[in-house]
């Protein structure tokens, strides 16, 4: 499953651990990436939007 909001496009983050001996390994941070029921073109249809565009109203829910 894809992990992009449908509204804004965030996608995962990816970054290092960094340890105190100075060690790194791979991290991911997910975006907060929510099933909500919206109206696209007319017809209710649920999409991933993360929960900044939710906030801001960026969608019509249905």
């Amino acid at each position: 499953m894809s992990q992009v909001c449908a509204i804004c496009g965030k996608k995962p983050l990816v970054g290092n651990n960094v340890s105190h001996s100075n060690h790194k390994t791979k991290k991911r941070s997910l975006p907060n990436l929510q099933r909500v029921k919206s109206i696209v073109d007319g017809k209710p249809k649920y999409i991933k939007v993360c929960t900044k565009c939710i906030k801001k109203g960026r969608i019509a829910k249905a």
